[in-house]
């Protein structure tokens, strides 16, 4: 499209939006949701039981609902991180966002193997694949908010506000039962 032909005032006008616009289109495109920083609330366990309390429990084995079979076939050079994924852990799952509600989620970490529909109960210990407890583990949310600062003035306007992570929150946690896993992302 070509340029409209302008006084030396509108075209310097013109210059600075166009750098403007420049500069916020790199901050978009660099903006990536899922590098969003934030103060980590951290949640009060809602089993108050020790350690020793909850290894004396039983803990039952939580078996996949159904499957459904992948198509592709499986990759053989991860059969040893798959082998790790399905080692059976004892954990605790709690629910954050609804109390005391199972959590009913879906996995297929690897190709070719099926995807699995759990129904995990919540705040007693269970045997669940390490898989799914480190999925279990990575559910959180971002709480967005505006900064009610002024951030830019231009032609007689200013421009209020840059949205900004407030808080991470988790919505459901699975916290090892003794040393039977590694919490990642902490």
């Amino acid at each position: 499209m070509n340029r409209p032909k302008v006084n030396s005032d509108s075209q310097k006008e013109l210059n600075k939006v166009e750098e403007q616009f420049d500069t916020f289109s790199k901050e978009a495109a660099a903006m990536n949701p899922f590098d969003l920083k934030g103060q980590v609330v951290e949640s009060e366990p809602q089993t108050k039981l020790s350690n020793r309390e909850m290894n004396k429990l039983d803990a039952p084995y939580i078996k996949p609902l159904r499957s459904i079979n992948s198509r592709e076939p499986f990759n053989e050079k991860y059969r040893d991180a798959w082998k790790h994924g399905w080692e059976y852990v004892k954990c605790i799952v709690e629910n954050y966002e609804i109390i005391g509600e199972t959590v009913h989620t879906w996995t297929k970490r690897f190709a070719g193997d099926p995807a699995h529909e759990w129904k995990v109960p919540v705040n007693k210990p269970i045997y669940i694949p390490r898989l799914l407890a480190e999925q279990l583990q990575e559910c959180k949310y971002h709480r967005l908010s505006m900064e009610e600062k002024a951030t830019e003035t231009s032609g007689g306007m200013t421009f209020y506000g840059a949205i900004t992570v407030d808080q991470v929150k988790q919505r459901i946690d699975a916290r090892p039962v003794g040393s039977s896993f590694v919490t990642f992302g902490r």
